[in-house]
């Protein structure tokens, strides 16, 4: 940790592996777990607290103030949970008084020039490719992978093992399981490859997907769609999730895809 070349703040906790580059700053009531590494040029700002085993590259800046006019200085955090990967240039804002901290879970990998905004809470084993971009407030569920080029409008959410494709723009929720794509954002099948990889069985995976063509495909509105599938169907975690989701669901959740005439 010894680097003469990096400022690092009497009130900064570090551990003592904690390997920091030349030319980084870190300031005020930062905490930074064992086993991290800070490249070269990044700025970690009041109100961080980092992980053991992370790896911060070049150019990153961590828990810088809001770009929200409404904020006034208050004492709010940025937590990153540990084993978490942030690229270059990534921008990641603490909280406002709305939830008080920004939130990164574990095992998450932010790729190059990402932003992720204010009162933005994600969960674990999240990858966000490059360039994409959350607004403040947003809820990001676990297992979520968010291609390049993603814009996530504020207060939205998004679903746990949930795929957006690149380019998107997510206005609406983003129900768990599934993979959306197209413009307006659309629902075009479940990500069944990524269910998969995660130890789903495939009686689980067609079940959920039989679900979601009540939701989808069937002409229902959400609530009809909703009682149908809580009626025909067993009570299971994913069922339970799915409904629960959607009932909880404030901006309404993404539409089927209907092909233009």
């Amino acid at each position: 940790m010894n680097q003469p070349l990096a400022y690092v703040h009497p009130g900064a906790k570090i551990a003592k592996n904690v390997v920091i580059d030349p030319f980084t700053t870190i300031h005020n009531n930062v905490i930074i777990g064992e086993g991290t590494w800070i490249g070269s040029n990044v700025t970690i700002m009041e109100g961080a607290r980092i992980g053991k085993n992370c790896n911060i590259f070049p150019g990153a800046v961590i828990s810088a103030v809001p770009q929200d006019l409404k904020f006034d200085d208050e004492d709010t955090l940025t937590i990153i949970g540990n084993n978490v990967t942030i690229r270059e240039c990534v921008t990641i804002n603490r909280g406002t008084t709305d939830r008080m901290k920004t939130v990164i879970g574990d095992n998450c990998l932010i790729m190059a020039y990402c932003h992720i905004a204010h009162d933005c809470i994600v969960g674990n084993n999240c990858i966000f490719s490059n360039n994409s971009t959350l607004a403040g407030h947003i809820n990001v569920g676990d297992y979520v992978v968010l291609a390049g080029m993603t814009a996530v409008h504020q207060f939205c959410s998004i679903g746990n093992h949930a795929f957006v494709t690149g380019g998107s723009l997510v206005r609406k929720d983003v129900p768990p399981f599934v993979k959306a794509g197209r413009e307006p954002l659309s629902y075009v099948g479940i990500n069944s490859v990524g269910l998969r990889r995660r130890g789903f069985s495939t009686e689980k995976i067609r079940e959920i997907q039989d679900i979601y063509r009540v939701l989808y495909q069937k002409n229902y509105n959400n609530t009809q769609a909703s009682e149908i599938i809580e009626a025909e169907w067993e009570a299971t975690p994913e069922r339970d999730e799915i409904i629960q989701f959607i009932k909880n669901s404030h901006r309404g959740i993404m539409k089927g895809y209907f092909k233009s005439n």
